[in-house]
C-alpha cells in the first residue's frame, strides 16, 4: 500500500493568505513526490484607525479556522499544520493571555525618524553587531521603541510578545512559543549568541520579560485546543513551528544541490541572499546594508531586502481604481513591447516604501534624476521591471564580494516568477542563468519543515531533494551582455 502523509500549510502574505494541503506520496526515496493543492484563499486587508495602520488579526484567525474545517470536509486528514507570515510584526498578551488590541502593520508611520534616533544613542556599528539586520524602519525594535516613546499602556500591561505566526498558532492551540527565524527579524536577538539583547531593551524602555526563548524550525508545539476542535468539529491536529518567516520557508524549498548558492525570493518584497552556517557581521556587510536572518536547520541567511514588486502592485492598484484594469500578465506583455532602459529608478529609494501615489513617485524620481518621464502604464511597468533586474545584479555582486564565492546562476522562487519577463530580464542583468521555481515556495518550505519534524525528511538537504523531484523549474539563459553592462554602469549612479 502506498504511504501517504498529509500536512496543512498556512502561508500569509501582506495582501492575502492561503491554506494549502501537502500530500507526500511514494514509499521509496526515488519515487516520493510532494503534491500540493490550495484549498482556501482569503484577503489580508489592513485597517486604518486614526493615524495608525493595523492588521485585522481576528479576521485572519477566522479564515484559518474555516480552512481547517474545509480540509476535513474535503476528505483530507492532515496530521500537522504550520504557519508562515511576513516578518517583524507582533501581538502583545496581558497577564490573562488576552490580546492587547490589533497588531500594528509594518507600514504604520509611527517609526518614522527612529532609526536615526536610536543610531545616535548607540552607534550604527554597535547596533549592527548586536542585531545583524539591515536598518529598516519597520524592524520590531523600532516599533517597540515607538510604543515606549509614546508611553503606550499596552507595553505596561504586556506579559508576552508573540510574533505574528506564533500569535496565530497561540490563538489556535493555546501554546506560546517564539520561533527562531521570526525572532531574528526583530533586531533584538543577538546573532552570535542567539540570545535576546536584554541590555539594549532596557536602554530603549522595552520590557525584556515579554520575550520567550526561541525554538528552532521543526519543533512540535502541541495540538489545536479543545475549544477550537469543538467549534470546528475536527480532531486535534498538531502544530509545528516551521521556518515561520515566509522568506525562510521559501528558502527551505529552493531545489539547490549541495554547496553555496544564491537565491531571489520574488514577491511583494525581493530578497536576494545566500545560506551560511553563521552570521556575517563585518563592517562591510553593515555598509552594504545586508541582514542576517535565521532559517531552517538553524542556518543564517545573508540577504538584502529590496523593495520588490510592491512598487508595481501599488501602481496597478491605482490604475484599477481609476478604471484601467490590467492583469499582471497583461502589464508584463505591455512592458515587453516598450523600449528598454529609457527610465530607471532605485527601487530602494524610501519614497517607494509607503502606499499611495506610487505612479507619481516613479515619475517624480525620473524627473528629479534628469531622465525622461514615463507617461503610460506600460512605460511605468517597464521602468520598474528593468530597475528591479538591475538591482538584483548589484545585490548579487555585493554578496560575492562579502563571501568570496562565485555563483554560477541564481535560483528564483515565489509568486513573482510568474512574471516571465522579469525572469528573463534578471538573467540578462546578471549575465548568468536563472532557474525559476517553485512558485509556491513559502508554502512548500512550510510543508517540508513539517515533514522534517515528522521524520519523513532526514534533514534540509533531503527536503530540498524532494522539492526538486516534485516541482518544475524553468531555466532562463542570459542575452545581450553588452547593452546590459552599459546600462548597469548608468544604473549604479542612481544607487
Amino acid at each position: 500500500m502506498e504511504h501517504t502523509t498529509t500536512v496543512l500549510a498556512f502561508d500569509l502574505g501582506a495582501s492575502s493568505g492561503r491554506a494549502l494541503i501537502g500530500r507526500l506520496t511514494g514509499s521509496a526515496m526515488a519515487e516520493r513526490k510532494l503534491e500540493v493543492e490550495e484549498i482556501h484563499r482569503f484577503q489580508n486587508v489592513p485597517v486604518q484607525v486614526g493615524r495608525h495602520l493595523h492588521w485585522d488579526i481576528l479576521r485572519l484567525l477566522q479564515e484559518m479556522k474555516q480552512a481547517l474545517r474545509k480540509a476535513f470536509q474535503l476528505g483530507y486528514e492532515p496530521v500537522t499544520f504550520g504557519v508562515d507570515t511576513w516578518g517583524v510584526d507582533f501581538g502583545l498578551l496581558d497577564a490573562n493571555g488576552e490580546l492587547l488590541g490589533n497588531p500594528y502593520h509594518y507600514r504604520d508611520p509611527q517609526t518614522e525618524g527612529l532609526i536615526a534616533e536610536v543610531e545616535s544613542r548607540f552607534g550604527r556599528e554597535e547596533l549592527f553587531r548586536q542585531g545583524g539586520l539591515q536598518f529598516m524602519p519597520f524592524n520590531t525594535v523600532y516599533q517597540l521603541y515607538a510604543m515606549a516613546q509614546a508611553a503606550s499602556p499596552k507595553l505596561d500591561a504586556a506579559r508576552t510578545l508573540l510574533l505574528t505566526p506564533d500569535l496565530l498558532v497561540y490563538l489556535l492551540t493555546g501554546k506560546r512559543v517564539c520561533e527562531f527565524s521570526m525572532a531574528t527579524t526583530t533586531q533584538l536577538l543577538q546573532p552570535e549568541t542567539r540570545q535576546w539583547n536584554a541590555a539594549l531593551m532596557e536602554q530603549l524602555g522595552i520590557p525584556a520579560g515579554m520575550f520567550l526563548e526561541p525554538v528552532y524550525p521543526g519543533t512540535r508545539i502541541g495540538t489545536l485546543s479543545e475549544e477550537v476542535c469543538e467549534e470546528l468539529g475536527i480532531p486535534a491536529v498538531e502544530a509545528v513551528a516551521v521556518a515561520t518567516h515566509d522568506t525562510e520557508s521559501a528558502v527551505a524549498a529552493i531545489p539547490a544541490a549541495t554547496g553555496p548558492f544564491i537565491y531571489l525570493v520574488c514577491g511583494t518584497w525581493s530578497l536576494v541572499g545566500t545560506e551560511r552556517d553563521e552570521p556575517l557581521l563585518s563592517d562591510e556587510a553593515m555598509a552594504l546594508e545586508f541582514s542576517n536572518e535565521g532559517g531552517a536547520d538553524g542556518k543564517y541567511q545573508l540577504l538584502k531586502n529590496i523593495m520588490g514588486l510592491w512598487i508595481l502592485q501599488e501602481c496597478k492598484r491605482e490604475w484599477d481604481e481609476a478604471g484601467m484594469v490590467f492583469s499582471f500578465a497583461e502589464l508584463a506583455a505591455m512592458a515587453e513591447r516598450e523600449e528598454a532602459f529609457r527610465f530607471l529608478i532605485n527601487p530602494d529609494d524610501l519614497r517607494f516604501f509607503g502606499p499611495s501615489n506610487m505612479t507619481e513617485k516613479v515619475k517624480s524620481y525620473c524627473r528629479e534624476t534628469g531622465q525622461p518621464v514615463p507617461s503610460t502604464e506600460a512605460e511605468v511597468a517597464r521602468c520598474i521591471m528593468d530597475s528591479l533586474a538591475l538591482r538584483y545584479r548589484s545585490a548579487l555582486e555585493q554578496i560575492e564580494k562579502l563571501t568570496g564565492e562565485h555563483y554560477s546562476g541564481m535560483h528564483m522562487v515565489g509568486g513573482g516568477i510568474q512574471n516571465k519577463l522579469l525572469c528573463r530580464l534578471t538573467a540578462n542583468a546578471i549575465g548568468r542563468p536563472v532557474w525559476a521555481g517553485p512558485v509556491e515556495a513559502s508554502a512548500i518550505g512550510n510543508m517540508l519543515v513539517q515533514l522534517m519534524a515528522l521524520g519523513e525528511c532526514a534533514n534540509l538537504e533531503e527536503a530540498r531533494q524532494l522539492s526538486a523531484a516534485s516541482f518544475p523549474v524553468e531555466a532562463y539563459e542570459p542575452s545581450d551582455p553588452e547593452i546590459w553592462n552599459e546600462t548597469y554602469e548608468r544604473f549604479k549612479q542612481l544607487l
